[in-house]
């Protein structure tokens, strides 16, 4: 991930959200991924809001840093950083309500059709999941 935190404050950008769904689906993923990582929100970005951070190393030896875990509100929907071994990623794909998902991403369309305790499950295996591949240790 090329992205890097900067220093936009959060609220800010959120409340340039002109969708008041969206920004009020917004408020509560801070909300809920700042009480499930014990994390800030920071932005990464033009447009992501992450919670803590780790170090990567691939095989390829591309390294950087990238969040925890976070969110983009984008036009059609909220785009969330979400990943957990595969296993563990499909059966709570199955349980948190309708969704379109990518390799790292969970889409939705709007949070009130979405299982709040799985999605904070899911945000809570993520960040175990990802402090685990943390090359720093």
């Amino acid at each position: 991930m090329a992205t890097q935190p900067t220093d936009v404050d959060v609220q800010t950008f959120l409340d340039a959200i002109t969708d008041p769904r969206q920004r009020a689906d917004s408020d509560r993923l801070v909300q809920l991924m700042t009480e499930a990582t014990g994390e800030l929100p920071k932005m990464w970005g033009a447009s992501i809001v992450g919670f803590g951070n780790y170090h990567y190393r691939y095989a390829s030896g591309t390294e950087g840093d990238a969040p925890l875990v976070g969110f983009s509100p984008r036009k059609r929907e909220l785009t969330l950083y979400l990943t957990t071994e595969p296993e563990v990623r499909e059966e709570l794909l199955s349980r948190v309500g309708p969704h379109r998902a990518g390799a790292g991403c969970v889409y939705f369309k709007r949070l009130d059709t979405v299982d709040p305790a799985v999605l904070r499950e899911f945000v809570e295996r993520t960040v175990a999941f990802t402090r685990a591949q943390d090359v720093t240790g």
